[in-house]
């Protein structure tokens, strides 16, 4: 059974924004540090399927307003809801998500715990600053962690570590985080923001977006399973040499210039 459509009042605790190829959605309830709604797992599910086929986003960034990315699921509202639809909707955000076919970028400060963790796991890359605190906190209530995120968790930082994170609910700190896998890189408050444009800039304006989308679904498919199927592989080979992609790549590079790679995915 799907979530249901998120109703316009979603909107008004998301914002999403899309310039120069960088889709940027935001979480915003600053006071509550970010914690996530219903209404909001509802929102962020759609947000992502219509940015996975829109031709004018290359990279997505996902923060939080505020001092923090976001301190997980809004437990006040967690204990009125119909548990079945919540999971649904939780469910349809995690997935639309960690599928999204292009890359995307975690930007994280502050709280990044629970459902925070949850989303910024499901991204392809998180760029944390020094502030930043990570934690998996089911177990402060009695809740079982989303199996999808568990695996997902697991696959990032191995076993040992995961397990650490759900029994304990301990937060960890920036450092530790990069230590076990959990950031991928860690810098001071004040360069964060300058070390996103510069990586999502380049990521959508100087690389090819065939190299990224198909890399994406091969290790993706590797971590997973152990290996990649040979019709994905197949496929992609067949798309690239269908494509100008390769020839610019060589071309830009004896000439010392920036490619201007020009392969997009179909419509369909």
């Amino acid at each position: 059974m799907p979530a249901a459509t998120p109703p316009p009042s979603a909107t008004e605790e998301i914002t999403l924004g899309v310039a120069d190829g960088i889709a940027t959605l935001t979480l915003r309830r600053p006071a509550k540090r970010n914690a996530v709604t219903y209404e909001m797992w509802l929102a962020i599910a759609g947000h992502c399927r219509a940015l996975a086929t829109d031709p004018s986003v290359r990279v997505l960034l996902v923060r939080g307003q505020g001092a923090h990315f976001c301190a997980g699921a809004d437990i006040a509202g967690l204990a009125d809801a119909d548990q079945a639809q919540y999971q649904l909707a939780n469910a349809a955000a995690d997935e639309a998500l960690s599928s999204f076919p292009k890359p995307s970028i975690a930007v994280i400060t502050g709280a990044c715990v629970g459902g925070g963790t949850e989303l910024a796991v499901a991204c392809d890359l998180r760029l944390a600053d020094t502030t930043a605190r990570f934690g998996i906190t089911p177990a402060r209530l009695g809740l079982v962690y989303p199996a999808p995120a568990v695996a997902r968790v697991v696959r990032l930082i191995g076993p040992s570590a995961a397990k650490h994170l759900l029994y304990s609910a301990e937060l960890i700190d920036a450092d530790r985080a990069l230590r076990v896998g959990l950031a991928d890189e860690l810098h001071p408050p004040g360069q964060l923001g300058d070390r996103v444009a510069e990586l999502a800039g380049l990521l959508a304006r100087r690389r090819s977006l065939l190299t990224q989308m198909a890399s994406k679904e091969m290790v993706d498919a590797a971590a997973e399973h152990g290996s990649i199927p040979a019709d994905m592989a197949a496929r992609w080979a067949a798309a690239a040499a269908a494509s100008g992609d390769p020839a610019e790549g060589i071309a830009s590079f004896l000439q010392r210039r920036d490619p201007s790679f020009a392969w997009a995915p179909r419509a369909d």
